[in-house]
């Protein structure tokens, strides 16, 4: 069994979407496949601007019905779970990238750099300029071509013996 998301009513409940089986596939109830499929839904599309009404469309249940089954699985609001996502990406992108913070907050799906920037103080404990600065800088993180890895790498104008010394 996969540990758990937080919140539910423990395990063994129809709505116990922590009870997965080893090969990925939800307990028997139909609810909690489709509660699954919209959190997937958020995690793969958390850049696009969706509302609990597309993931609720996505589960095939009412806006409301959904929230409070969404909560009652995962222990989040679905709009907090896509938030608590878009920040996760941030401060990911934040680390990584030398990209600005509204061009960062444009790509992790949110519209306001005011509100990204009061959110993420407040989660993270500090600004995202102040996360950035405490990170190692982005170079550190930079993948190297292939090609210079083989040409930088590769000893040049020397020749080994067959028992791989120098010759």
């Amino acid at each position: 069994m996969l540990p758990r998301r937080g919140g539910g009513r423990g395990p063994g409940h129809p709505y116990d979407v922590g009870s997965v089986c080893h090969d990925g596939a939800v307990a028997s109830h139909p609810t909690a496949r489709h509660l699954v499929r919209a959190r997937d839904l958020a995690d793969a599309r958390f850049a696009e601007p969706l509302t609990v009404a597309d993931l609720a469309r996505a589960a095939g249940l009412s806006p409301a019905h959904f929230s409070r089954e969404f909560r009652r699985a995962f222990g989040l609001s679905p709009h907090v779970y896509l938030l608590t996502r878009r920040l996760e990406r941030a401060a990911s992108m934040l680390r990584r990238t030398d990209r600005t913070v509204a061009d960062i907050c444009v790509a992790v799906g949110l519209s306001s750099v005011g509100s990204f920037t009061t959110t993420f103080t407040r989660v993270y404990g500090q600004s995202p300029t102040a996360y950035r600065a405490a990170a190692p800088p982005a170079s550190a993180y930079a993948v190297v071509p292939a090609c210079v890895t083989r040409f930088h790498g590769r000893p040049q104008n020397r020749t080994f013996r067959e028992d791989g010394a120098p010759a």
